[in-house]
């Protein structure tokens, strides 16, 4: 599947020439010098004109508004892309309206039911600019509600599985680890790996009240180990002190069966949270990429519309085509579409310094045709 289209249109200006004439002509052009590029005819219905000055006013907004449109396009399929890799989910093609985006943009049809032909031009691009800004805005919200449950978990899982100094350690203590009574307590020290020994050698001089030969070691990591030590409760703060003197660090702790499995649930559920509210939230951006897509191509179609129009001029008469040219033949295409403009002023076309014209299409390069380029990955 190509990734890069470029919808263009022709004038239909010369003598006894109609638009499936010009067809013919750019399907034998393209077949005997570029046989390698994909060519769609882009079907734009008979649109509203109105009149001129609402067709200028409206141009100056046309380019703006179309990447505004293929922007919200672009987030809601990274979007999707993240969430099913999150899932695990192989990356699917995406549809539109039940068909292959490609093909959904090659075979376009104008939907006359959600926008009437006969409304006018700045009614159909502004009620494109509404449903896609409202889209983007319950984006935002539902991906806010996502991520916020994601950063709940993340910050579990560093307490759980970051450094001794910092991660919780009610899951590496066991009850027996624990001595606690009426003058006895356990404290948990954090002991530099490297101050092993040190610790081993110095923890029952640190105060006298601690028991001979209580530290157990329970846990280490990359940096440090993790040691219990038993002292009668008066002596606590006094013990504290001493051992950050020496570079341990003492954690706060108190061993709760019922708040551990109250971890353990509140965890349970956020998982569960996480990935119900992945999936939903999948799911609506399938659907809402269809219909931004769908919006999209109805703007495209009305782009090209007016831009013929303020190109070729009155009575819109003018082809319009999508076309997916390799990399390598675009020169050669380009020279084909050139050709059948028939314009004989196309060197004045070119020039660096027409900025007016190219403002109009949005491109950086100028043509003698109307043409822009459509990007869906």
């Amino acid at each position: 599947m190509a990734t890069r289209y470029w919808i263009v249109s022709l004038p239909v200006q010369s003598p006894g020439a109609t638009a499936s004439s010009v067809w013919s002509r750019l399907q034998d052009n393209i077949s005997r010098h570029s046989f390698d590029t994909p060519l769609y005819r882009f079907n734009v219905p008979d649109l509203r004109v109105g009149t001129l000055d609402s067709l200028l006013a409206l141009s100056d907004d046309l380019v703006k508004s179309n990447v505004f449109v293929e922007g919200v396009s672009h987030k809601i399929r990274r979007q999707i892309e993240d969430l099913e890799r999150a899932g695990g989910v192989e990356s699917g093609a995406l549809t539109v309206d039940g068909v292959p985006v490609d093909t959904y943009l090659t075979r376009f049809v104008w939907d006359e039911g959600k926008y009437p032909t006969m409304s006018p031009l700045k009614e159909i691009v502004g009620n494109i600019q509404s449903q896609v800004a409202k889209i983007e805005d319950d984006m935002k919200v539902r991906a806010a509600e996502y991520n916020n449950v994601r950063s709940q978990l993340s910050a579990i899982n560093r307490k759980q599985s970051g450094s001794l100094a910092v991660r919780d350690l009610s899951n590496l203590v066991k009850p027996e680890d624990m001595v606690t009574s009426e003058h006895l307590v356990t404290l948990l020290a954090i002991v530099p790996k490297y101050s092993q020994k040190d610790w081993l050698s110095s923890y029952e001089s640190l105060d006298t009240f601690v028991v001979p030969r209580s530290s157990k070691h329970i846990y280490e990591d990359n940096e440090y180990a993790l040691y219990t030590v038993t002292l009668f409760a008066k002596v606590v703060d006094n013990f504290k002190v001493r051992a950050r003197e020496k570079g341990f660090q003492v954690r706060d702790f108190e061993y709760s069966p019922e708040a551990q499995e109250n971890r353990k649930q509140e965890m349970e559920k956020l998982l569960q949270d996480q990935e119900a509210m992945r999936t939903s939230l999948l799911q609506w951006c399938y659907a809402s990429y269809s219909e931004v897509f769908s919006s999209w191509m109805h703007f495209c179609a009305v782009r090209v519309f007016v831009e013929s129009i303020l190109r070729y001029g009155l009575p819109p008469s003018f082809l319009s085509a999508v076309l997916a040219p390799p990399t390598k033949s675009e020169k050669k295409v380009r020279s084909i579409l050139e050709e059948l403009c028939g314009n004989v002023h196309s060197i004045y076309w070119k020039a660096e310094d027409d900025v007016g014209v190219a403002g109009l299409g949005g491109e950086s390069e100028v043509h003698p045709y109307v043409s822009f380029t459509i990007n869906i990955v």
